[in-house]
């Protein structure tokens, strides 16, 4: 039955659901007397909605607090191990695969590296195949007690009614690649195990929005700076966060050529590929068959070394334009969504923003409109290289918590029920 808003006593189960798991899952442990200014419902309600959470075996006993004068109350937890969740970050040197319990707790991990067959299709959803089936028998967990598996990839995510979620690459050579029903065809998980497949930048900005530098923010844009260049967009209008592909915004016009083809992005000046490519350009020498992070560890040294060395002035001046390169676009971040907080993330960004956070904020105030740049924060995110797969894991558990703690309904292809067959049939063409 609807009511007049059109949500069923359903709906309200659920979304009561969802109101009391979240609560507890941000702010707990808290009592059921707490609970209830606390997510507006009352006092029956939480009593009814508790009873079912802990029968679900989702909601826990967690000790007890005096109160003025009567009994002690019953403190009341999320369990961490009523469920778990994969997440999988495809970065730029490395797929790492992540387990973890509902309080994403790491449970176990698994990397596999990308050498010289970097991006190649069947290689990666190798490595993830691989990585899902290491994690879950090292942590002896069961498939079918997972929530979700999620997946940072770098691209535009585009979801398709036949193939899932497709995966249009430009800069890593995937042009519609149904990522989603090849890790379906090959990993051997249960058909009721849903996949959440999103741009990284997202993912990483997911993971700052609910534990990091973004909490309480009500609008902020994460950037993710790797070998190339991204950034979330979160705001209320866009819910839980919309990737934008900041790293080809137009900085120079005929200028470097970016890997994505075009002349003149962003992410052929600041990304660490395009760095190390400008500092070798000029005379630098990273070091002989270094992968990324360990060449632009060498940069940074050599820009900004120990006290009585004599700076490189080759690296220090790239650094220096790439810290006006990125200060340049996010004033442009600043100037087109006058966002709350600016966070910066990635592990080539935290590496770059550590010694050149100061700077960057100097040239993005100079670069952008003064009002907007006046009520804007920019600082580094809190969560380390390891963000991305935390977000990627958070991708099912909010999907979970939004379904009020119910598992998602099995996405096999099984034939059409008798009334769905028949309406089609009925239905003019």
């Amino acid at each position: 039955m609807a009511g007049r808003n059109g949500r069923t006593v359903r709906d309200l189960r659920r979304g009561n659901r969802t109101e009391v798991l979240r609560r507890l899952y941000f702010d707990g442990p808290m009592s059921r007397f707490e609970l209830g200014p606390a997510t507006g419902l009352s006092s029956g309600s939480i009593s009814n909605v508790v009873a079912e959470l802990v029968a679900d075996g989702l909601v826990e006993e967690a000790g007890s607090v005096d109160s003025d004068g009567g009994r002690p109350r019953t403190l009341l937890r999320v369990a961490p191990g009523s469920g778990h969740m994969i997440g999988v970050d495809v970065g730029e040197t490395r797929v790492r695969v992540e387990l973890f319990d509902l309080a994403l707790t790491e449970l176990a991990r698994a990397d596999r590296p990308l050498e010289h067959e970097r991006y190649d299709v069947e290689v990666v959803v190798g490595h993830i195949r691989d990585g899902i089936a290491e994690v879950l028998a090292t942590a002896g967990t069961a498939p079918e007690g997972l929530l979700g598996v999620g997946i940072g990839v770098p691209g535009i995510v585009a979801g398709t009614p036949d193939r899932g979620a497709v995966v249009h690459g430009q800069t890593i050579g995937w042009d519609g690649v149904p990522l989603e029903s090849l890790l379906r065809a090959t990993c051997r998980l249960p058909d009721s195990v849903p996949y959440f497949i999103d741009n990284g930048a997202r993912t990483l900005g997911q993971a700052e929005m609910w534990f990091g530098a973004g909490r309480g923010a009500h609008s902020a844009v994460v950037v993710l700076i790797g070998s190339g260049i991204g950034a979330c967009l979160v705001t209320e209008e866009a819910g839980n966060g919309r990737a934008v592909e900041w790293g080809h915004l137009t900085v120079r016009v005929r200028g470097r050529r970016c890997r994505c083809g075009a002349l003149g992005c962003l992410e052929a000046y600041a990304g660490a590929e395009a760095l190390l490519d400008r500092w070798r350009e000029q005379g630098g020498r990273p070091p002989g068959d270094a992968d990324e992070e360990t060449a632009l560890t060498a940069l940074l040294t050599a820009a900004r070394p120990p006290e009585g060395t004599e700076a490189d002035p080759v690296a220090l001046g790239v650094l220096e334009e790439t810290a006006e390169y990125l200060g340049a676009g996010l004033s442009d971040l600043i100037n087109l969504f006058q966002p709350e907080r600016i966070l910066i993330g990635g592990w080539a960004g935290l590496q770059l923003g550590s010694r050149f956070l100061p700077a960057v904020r100097r040239h993005a105030a100079s670069y952008a409109l003064r009002h907007p740049a006046e009520r804007v924060s920019i600082g580094l995110g809190r969560l380390g290289p390891d963000a991305v797969t935390v977000g990627a894991a958070i991708l099912p558990l909010a999907d979970f918590f939004a379904r009020g703690g119910r598992r998602a309904e099995p996405t096999g292809e099984g034939p059409s029920p008798a009334w769905r067959a028949a309406l089609r049939q009925r239905t003019p063409r």
